[in-house]
Order: structure tokens, then C-alpha cells, then sequence
């Protein structure tokens, strides 16, 4: 009986001759299997591939017990935040970076065209915010490389094809295999953790809903957010015509909680061009120390501007700054 590949499958075939890693040939082949016909036709090729996932997750193993540290990807983090895309195999993570940055993003109509994370920055406003797409999620254990990624992200966007009639199972699989890593989906509330979750580390997450444009039924869209809970918010969205894109960068800013502080010198107009970026909830005394440390330990008084208080009001060093606020600090 012949096989009758799928053409997904050449595709990911030919990654693998070009991969130069273990771990990238060892996602090329779990992807391979992933895809071809389960048939009689195919029994001896899924046979070798099973056979050769088996023979490279030994040698993983084993270079991990010699204390060898196994070849992996790390993203040099650049801008105000770092959020890491993660998703099912076709959700369109690709086009969804490619809509929001100027990053190259290969976008095809198979899946698994992601290999490797591929850093895009995204730009909001007045400052700059780092997109990282990686390869889609799959059942099994995740790389070592991945979770690290994960873990030291600022955020996760979960990106789903809301029009898969497989969404559910897609969100259901990749919440377990994140949280088989002690990560479980947070919104920026940060809620108290339930009982069987008090060991996992909550990541701020906002869940993208993508492929809208193609109308997917209501009640799927219902039943993804009900899945959900308040563990994090669902945000419809579409590649297709860019509407969307503002709503989502600002929906992204605010789920990383981040204000942004401009500063002045007595007598002269404030530096909005360049602002400093801290976490919500940070103060004045902060920003100085941003700016240098000689404000920071020699700081006496400062004046702001903005939505928390009084224009030219002083304050003091513990005085939590807002969002666009303006400061001019004295020694």
C-alpha cells in the first residue's frame, strides 16, 4: 500500500537534513510523525521514525547525565518587556508577529514552518516591546530551552485558531504540558492560586483568539473563554485587513503593567521623546534611580506632573508614579 505523503511532510523532512542540532532534529521528527496518514501503508516509516525519536531522546538523556549542557536557543531580550508566543501547531503565530513587527516571520499555509524562536519588536507608542515566536506545542515532554524561555518572559501570549473544531483539546493540551513544567496562565491580577495548583508559576497571559476573519461558530469562541475562566482574558483577533492590531498591541502593554516616565530640568520643557519604563507600582525614588545614582541617593525633592497629582505638585520619594507622568527631580 503506498504512503501518499502529505506535502507538510516533505517540507518538514527537509528541515530535518538542514537542522544542525539534536533538539531542532528532534522536533523536525516528532512534526514528521505528527503528520503522515496513519494507514497500513505507513506502519514502516512511522516504525523508523519512533525508532530515531527514541535514539536521539537517548542521546539528550544521556548528554544531560554527564553533566554536558545539550545545545539550545536563548533570546537575547531587547526593548521595554520580552512576551513569548506560545500555541498548537497552525494557530498562526507566525502572522500574527509578522502583523504586529517588522520582524521576517516565515508564514506558510502547513504547520510547524516555526523551528526555532524568532524575535520581533513591536512597537507601541513611544517605546518598543520584544515578540517571541517559537515552535508550536506539541504533546510529549517540551525542551529544556522552551521552558527556560517561558519562565523568564514577562508574558505569554497563548495564540489559538479559534476555528479549529479541535480548539478545546489545542487549549486543554498545551495548559498541561506548560503546567507539567510548573507553569500555569495568569492574568495580571495574579489570583490565588487554587489547591492543585499552589506549586506552578503563574505567567501573566492574554489568549489570542486568531482567525475571526473566517467567522468561527459563537459558541466555540463561548466555550474557549469558559475553559478559561478568569485565568486569563480572550482577545478576538484577524491577520486579515490589521484593524485589530492597535487594540492588540495596547491590550498586550496593559497586561505587562508597565508606565512610562518622562523627565525635565527645571526651567526647560520635559524630555518626552526617550521615556523611562518601570513596573506599575514603582516611585519616584525608582526613577531616579534610573536616571543616576547620584539622584537616587541624594534625591531631596521632586515635582510631577500627570494623572496622580496636582501639575507641578512635589511629592515625595515614595509617591507611586502613573503612566505618562512627568518628573523633574532635585539634588
Amino acid at each position: 500500500m503506498p504512503a501518499n505523503l502529505p506535502p507538510q511532510y516533505h517540507e518538514i523532512e527537509r528541515k530535518f537534513r538542514e537542522a544542525k542540532s539534536t533538539p531542532e532534529k528532534l522536533a523536525c521528527l516528532r512534526e514528521m510523525l505528527s503528520v503522515i496518514p496513519k494507514h497500513k501503508g505507513t506502519e514502516k516509516l512511522q516504525g523508523d521514525l519512533k525508532r530515531r525519536i527514541s535514539k536521539l531522546q537517548s542521546q539528550l538523556q544521556k548528554s544531560r547525565k554527564l553533566g554536558r549542557r545539550p545545545y539550545g536557543f536563548s533570546v537575547q531580550r531587547e526593548g521595554a518587556a520580552q512576551v513569548v508566543l506560545v500555541g498548537p501547531a497552525n494557530s498562526g503565530k507566525s502572522s500574527l508577529v509578522k502583523a504586529l513587527t517588522r520582524a521576517d516571520a516565515e508564514v506558510a499555509q502547513y504547520p510547524f514552518t516555526t523551528t526555532k524562536p524568532m524575535p520581533g519588536m513591536m512597537q507601541f507608542e513611544d517605546i518598543q516591546i520584544q515578540l517571541v515566536d517559537t515552535p508550536p506545542v506539541m504533546p510529549g515532554s517540551l525542551e529544556q530551552w522552551y521552558v527556560q524561555l517561558v519562565m523568564n518572559a514577562d508574558a505569554l501570549l497563548l495564540v489559538l485558531d479559534v476555528v479549529s473544531p479541535s480548539v478545546l483539546e489545542e487549549l486543554e493540551m498545551v495548559r498541561v504540558q506548560l503546567a507539567s513544567h510548573k507553569v500555569a496562565l495568569g492574568s495580571g491580577a495574579e489570583p490565588e492560586p487554587a489547591p492543585d495548583e499552589e506549586r506552578l508559576r503563574l505567567k501573566k497571559a492574554l489568549v489570542v483568539g486568531n482567525k475571526i476573519d473566517l467567522e468561527p461558530p459563537r459558541e466555540a469562541v463561548e466555550l474557549v473563554q469558559e475553559l478559561l475562566g478568569e485565568t486569563a482574558r480572550l482577545f478576538p483577533f484577524s491577520t486579515v485587513g490589521g484593524d485589530l492590531a492597535d487594540s492588540l498591541k495596547r491590550a498586550i502593554f496593559e497586561l505587562l503593567d508597565l508606565v512610562r516616565v518622562y523627565t525635565k530640568v527645571p526651567g526647560k520643557k520635559p524630555d518626552l521623546d526617550r521615556p523611562f519604563v518601570l513596573r506599575g507600582g514603582s516611585t519616584v525614588l525608582e526613577v531616579a534611580a534610573l536616571v543616576h545614582k547620584d539622584f537616587e541617593a541624594n534625591l531631596k525633592s521632586a515635582r510631577i506632573w500627570g494623572s496622580g497629582a496636582f501639575d507641578g505638585q512635589y511629592v515625595q520619594r515614595d509617591h507611586v508614579v502613573k503612566d505618562k507622568d512627568v518628573i523633574e527631580l532635585h539634588l
